[in-house]
């Protein structure tokens, strides 16, 4: 395992690592198996324990999990016989995975096109390079021909990416009064047997080690090890379920200390606008006191619940989470919005539909900015060779990053169309407005031409014209998103944004089967501005469910680098009958930056659940499991455990 990795007389994974080329936000370590050594130091941890009216210290195991998205991996290339090289598939990031494979197989950009159709789920998983790289060989062979790659359910086991499995250990520094001085943290990655985005994991896990609160003094190491497991990769959360599930188990378990309720520690600490989190940054937005009292509500929390027999216990438990793009500066975003000649729209995007529900996100984006119907946008997207450049569909950046850049090709579009309406209506440009389907004056309402008469410019009665061809054009990127420093981990904006929310979970335990039976799971968070509730609530509900699975169900079994359960009779998902009560709420404290306030949602929503249902378990039995996921087999050990120590 990864702790065993670390050590000096570990054998070797990579003996040349040294020698790598690397990129400059990443440490490896010469002639170790650490691929990233992460740091964050913010004031003087040692001096605040000393301090502290109580300390402790706790570890927790989280183990691989695999995304088993429904569609698995799939790719096509052909080789033309003039060089050109067409690859489709099921890739969440058609312009990453261009990349990758031009550097990789020496191809030049313009002689490599990637396509992507609606992916069936990716959860990370899809995010870079997979089998593309198995068959362009092949086709480079077959000119002319295509060469198809089909993944079967094993292969996606054993040959695709998996979260990564994490060891922590936290020392916590908390006075009488609730307050938290002082964390100390310990994060050890097992990366596998290559470093893929494990290391941009140790690297987020490490910024966001001090969870959604405000705390003066925090120390982190994050480590990324080699070892000879199945590669780690991106997968939804991009390290937030991992840490959180000890963050917020933690929590409880210093509140338990000081002998003052868990949903009052996190009150005291919560971070609020102005509050400064572990890298040094000022939050200048944080909906996260709201989250957490309407989650408290919605799972009454303070309404103890009632066992329905002796050998029936049930608890409930909250858990906060939060979670940035862990993107660079120059991760970029472009849109193009044509007009067609019946007043119709075609949008075209590289921000890809993955079941995400960011089609009709975005389209709303663009709708809105043109005050249309958004009936009359139709939405092209994952073709580099004809859709714009997109940095990834990762991140739960889409509807920010890609937003914004529709939304700066919208206004593109309709200031081209007002500068040619100014001279239609006879009439200041500023007096004029995009009005349903119509530019109108703003004073004269009845003085209004259809959109449509501006699709290719003006003509007029001598024969001349101006205009053209009605088209907008938007680029964005994140100008203030700076680098931390190496030595301490400090930054005052390593994120474009934070999303900050809560979950509550109510469970049953059978004392006598073991069996955890989860009855309700409520969800809140601050999304910003919500673009579409009804995709927002899908979302939450399946991140709550997602999480169930981690918590309950799912571990990827290992043995000398083997998967023992490859295949869905041996690793278990959450069915329909699983599915719990779900109530799903938020609240919005609009992102100054983000296109009308948003923010992204998509992973963050899964964070806090499976620590929520950790605890929630905890109250019910008095039994801390520090290990995910929690069957039915180590309840039952650990009511054993229990019930020798109390004879004992």
């Amino acid at each position: 395992n990864a702790v065993e990795g670390m050590k000096p007389d570990a054998p070797l994974i990579h003996p040349d690592l040294h020698t790598y080329k690397v990129a400059p936000i990443f440490h490896p370590v010469p002639h170790t198996n650490i691929s990233h050594h992460y740091k964050l130091r913010k004031g003087d941890v040692d001096k605040a324990f000393e301090a502290c009216d109580v300390v402790t210290e706790n570890t927790y195991y989280i183990p691989h999990v695999q995304h088993v998205p429904l569609e698995p991996h799939c790719a096509v290339a052909q080789y033309d016989l003039d060089g050109k090289v067409t690859v489709w598939g099921s890739i969440q990031s058609p312009y990453a995975v261009r990349q990758a494979l031009s550097a990789a197989f020496d191809i030049p950009l313009n002689k490599l096109r990637v396509i992507s159709p609606h992916v069936g789920g990716g959860f990370g998983a899809k995010a870079g390079t997979t089998l593309e790289g198995i068959i362009i060989p092949l086709a480079r062979r077959n000119r002319g021909r295509p060469v198809k790659l089909n993944y079967s359910r094993e292969d996606e086991f054993e040959n695709s990416y998996v979260r990564q499995g994490l060891h922590c250990r936290i020392k916590t520094g908390i006075n009488r009064d609730g307050k938290i001085q002082a964390v100390k943290n310990e994060f050890v990655w097992d990366g596998g047997a290559y470093t893929e985005y494990g290391v941009n994991i140790t690297k987020a896990g490490g910024w966001a080690s001090a969870g959604p609160y405000d705390i003066p003094n925090v120390w982190t190491d994050s480590y990324c090890v080699y070892t000879n497991h199945p590669v780690g990769g991106p997968y939804r959360g991009f390290g937030m379920c991992e840490i959180h599930f000890a963050i917020e188990q933690n929590i409880d378990e210093v509140a338990l200390k000081i002998g003052m309720d868990p949903a009052q520690v996190r009150r005291i600490n919560g971070l609020r606008p102005g509050g400064v989190t572990g890298t040094g940054e000022v939050m200048e937005v944080s909906g996260f006191h709201d989250c957490l009292e309407q989650v408290l509500e919605d799972i009454e929390y303070d309404k103890k619940p009632v066992d329905p027999s002796p050998t029936r216990k049930r608890g409930k438990g909250v858990a906060a989470g939060w979670k940035s793009p862990s993107q660079p500066t120059n991760a970029g975003s472009s849109a193009i919005i044509r007009m067609n000649e019946d007043g119709t729209f075609i949008l075209m995007t590289s921000g890809q539909e993955i079941g995400q529900g960011s089609e009709t996100a975005l389209t709303q984006i663009a709708a809105e900015t043109l005050d249309v119907d958004p009936a009359l946008i139709s939405c092209r997207f994952g073709d580099t060779d004809h859709t714009p450049y997109e940095w990834q569909t990762v991140a739960s950046r889409t509807t920010y990053c890609a937003g914004n850049a529709i939304k700066l090709a919208c206004e593109d579009l309709k200031n081209k169309i007002l500068d040619l309406a100014q001279i239609k209506l006879g009439a200041y440009k500023r007096d004029l407005e995009f009005r349903d389907g119509f530019v109108a004056h703003k004073l004269y309402p009845d003085r209004k031409v259809p959109l449509s008469d501006f699709a290719l410019g003006l003509s007029f009665p001598d024969g001349s014209g101006v205009g053209g061809p009605a088209i907008g054009v938007g680029c964005f990127t994140l100008e203030n998103n700076l680098n931390v420093d190496h030595d301490t981990g400090m930054g005052s904006h390593p994120a474009a944004f934070w999303t900050i929310g809560c979950n509550g979970a109510e469970v049953e335990v059978d004392t006598q089967t073991g069996h955890i039976k989860v009855l309700k799971m409520v969800s809140c968070f601050d999304a910003g501005k919500v673009i579409n509730p009804l995709t927002y609530t899908c979302q939450s509900e399946g991140a709550m469910v997602q999480s169930l699975g981690t918590a309950l169900f799912e571990e990827l079994k290992l043995k000398d680098g083997k998967v023992l359960n490859k295949s869905f009779v041996d690793y278990k998902i959450p069915t329909a009958d699983d599915v719990p009560e779900l109530v799903v709420k938020y609240v919005e404290h609009p992102e100054p930056t983000g296109p009308y306030g948003a923010r992204g949602v998509g992973e963050p929503l899964m964070v806090p659940g499976a620590p929520a249902i950790a605890n929630a378990v905890y109250q019910a039995i008095g039994v801390r499991f520090r290990r995910m996921p929690i069957t039915p087999d180590d309840v039952l050990k650990a009511l054993r455990e229990q019930q020798e120590n109390e004879k004992g």
